[in-house]
């Protein structure tokens, strides 16, 4: 054993250190690392701290005989509060190259070190305390039981301090990128099921959680039911269904709870609940279980993260207000469109619906398919300007107003070309395009293949399809037989072969549609004398 090697201490008494207490949760004990090549420096260190706790935290002693050793430890463990290391073992310096080890190779600022020496000749305290990122310096022989415990309480205190600050800096961080991401949800199920999967990684929770919502009123005035929007762990079957089906009052206890809190926070033996109520008068609730006790730590981040999510929510209900007043004044642009011809009757609601069908067996996803079919219902927008006695000739066109015609392609989309809403935007790109064809040959600009928008694509044939099954001023409907054979023709030439597969494997769908929205008009009567619709005479009018 080296000289002055051993630890000193006086026989005193020992007092609980002040902040132990009992605890509603367990918590996780403090992790002390002893370096020192001496067995008996070990066994006396543990036993001065035996029992003592801290925070309602007791401690676990991890031990190393070198500094090689309690590199192996520090790899190991990622939480070590208090390093308390010697500074001669293998060599002279072996305490003062694995300061620089933890501090600098790796990144490990908030461990607390302590130097302990019996030979302070060869580590001056003025010399160590200035050249290395040390926390405390203390001679093996001055270290007494209540010396030992100041020291530990003090380092403990710091290292708290440093831990509480780098979680409140990455929970801040998470706030942000979480905000981030449940910002750009744009449908209150996505936006449900990315708050409950951020909140679950911000406080690192159980995987048990759900959010409850309740639309604000109604036109009726009365609340609709809440329901189960998403739900992770045991309620994930719940999804989509009303709170009731949730049996037992204990979810259902600690939700109604929350909305008499203050703050719209509650907990009851680790289950946890926040309600709030958005602008638009929309009732929400969170529930989750954690094992661990949350600290005010955890709760500011809560509050926060809680008061981005009530911005997100009341972002998104504007956001849809707006578009479902787009959609009104789209639906009734349809509607004064297709009064400029009796005939027409419920064209474009037909065309919608076998537009968005033609888009969901194409692959789009159903917020683009569902954009795809409402945008259609202006396609023929531009007619409002073409006189009646064209637009309602029934024999051939001639030059003259075949040229008239295609005027209501690059007049509509001029009409709505200046909008920035996604849904206007994308009913302007059908207007213009679903005259085009597959080969080239259609207007205005000739586009060919991919060159046209898969949505002008998906509404030519679903334009034609509806044209040509129904009765017109320049033709009866045509029969179903004759009908997929035109179109099984015209595949790779006036139509996308691929939407013209799909029409064909699904043709019971699109006759369904037919028939559903039908104007009471006799569907799949054959034409003896059948002029070629294309033909700039038998011009396709609706």
């Amino acid at each position: 054993m080296k000289d002055n090697d051993e630890i000193l201490f006086k026989e005193e008494d020992s007092a609980p250190i002040p902040g132990a207490g009992s605890a509603a949760f367990t918590a996780a004990p403090w992790k002390i690392l002893i370096v020192d090549d001496e067995a008996d420096v070990h066994n006396v260190t543990a036993f001065m701290l035996a029992g003592q706790k801290f925070q309602n935290r007791t401690f676990t002693f991890l031990h190393a005989y070198s500094g090689e050793e309690a590199k192996t430890v520090l790899a190991a463990e990622k939480d070590i509060a208090i390093i308390l290391l010697d500074v001669v073992m293998e060599s002279d310096d072996s305490g003062l190259k694995l300061v620089r080890y933890i501090r600098e190779d790796l990144k490990n600022l908030a461990s607390r070190i302590i130097l302990r020496t019996g030979q302070p000749g060869k580590a001056p305290a003025t010399r160590v305390i200035l050249e290395y990122d040390i926390d405390d310096y203390k001679e093996k022989t001055e270290l007494t039981l209540e010396k030992m415990l100041v020291t530990i309480i003090s380092a403990l205190r710091s290292y708290s301090l440093i831990i509480t600050i780098e979680d409140n800096r990455q929970g801040l961080k998470r706030i942000i990128e979480a905000s981030s991401d449940i910002f750009e949800r744009q449908s209150l199920q996505k936006l449900g099921s990315g708050v409950l999967a951020q909140l679950t990684a911000i406080l690192q929770l159980k995987k048990d959680a759900l959010y409850v919502h309740t639309s604000g009123l109604a036109a009726s005035g009365i609340k609709s039911q809440p329901m189960v929007l998403a739900a992770t762990g045991v309620f994930s079957d719940f999804v989509a269904q009303p709170m009731d089906a949730i049996e037992g009052d204990g979810v259902h206890s600690v939700l109604e709870k929350a909305k008499s809190e203050p703050h719209g926070f509650y907990c009851e033996n680790g289950k946890f609940s926040w309600y709030f109520r958005s602008k638009t008068g929309s009732d929400n609730c969170l529930y989750f279980e954690t094992a661990r006790e949350l600290n005010d730590n955890d709760r500011d981040l809560l509050e926060l993260f809680f008061t981005n999510v009530s911005l997100a929510f009341d972002n998104l209900f504007l956001n849809k207000g707006i578009e479902e007043t787009q959609k009104e004044v789209i639906f009734h642009i349809a509607e004064a469109m297709e009064c400029r011809s009796a005939e027409t009757g419920s064209h474009v609601r037909r065309v919608a619906e076998f537009a968005r069908l033609l888009a969901l067996k194409y692959g789009l996803g159903q917020e683009e398919a569902e954009m795809v079919k409402l945008a259609s219902t202006v396609h023929d927008l531009g007619k409002i300007g073409i006189p009646d006695y064209v637009l309602n000739k029934p024999g051939p066109l001639t030059p003259e107003e075949f040229e008239i015609i295609k005027s209501h392609v690059q007049r509509g989309h001029d009409m709505l070309s200046r909008s920035t809403s996604p849904i206007i935007r994308a009913a302007a790109r059908i207007i213009l395009l679903h005259h085009e064809r597959w080969d080239g040959k259609g207007y205005p600009q000739g586009l060919a293949g991919e060159e046209i928008h898969v949505h002008g694509r998906i509404v030519a044939v679903a334009d034609v399809f509806d044209a040509l099954s129904s009765n017109r001023v320049y033709h009866e409907a045509w029969s179903w037989d004759d009908l997929f054979h035109y179109f099984l023709t015209q595949s790779d030439r006036h139509f996308d072969p691929c939407l013209v597969d799909i029409l064909l494997q699904h043709r019971e769908a699109f006759m369904a549609i037919s028939t559903t929205y039908h104007d009471n008009e006799t569907k799949g009567v054959p034409n003896k004398e059948r002029p070629d619709p294309f033909l700039p005479g038998w011009e396709i009018r609706w």
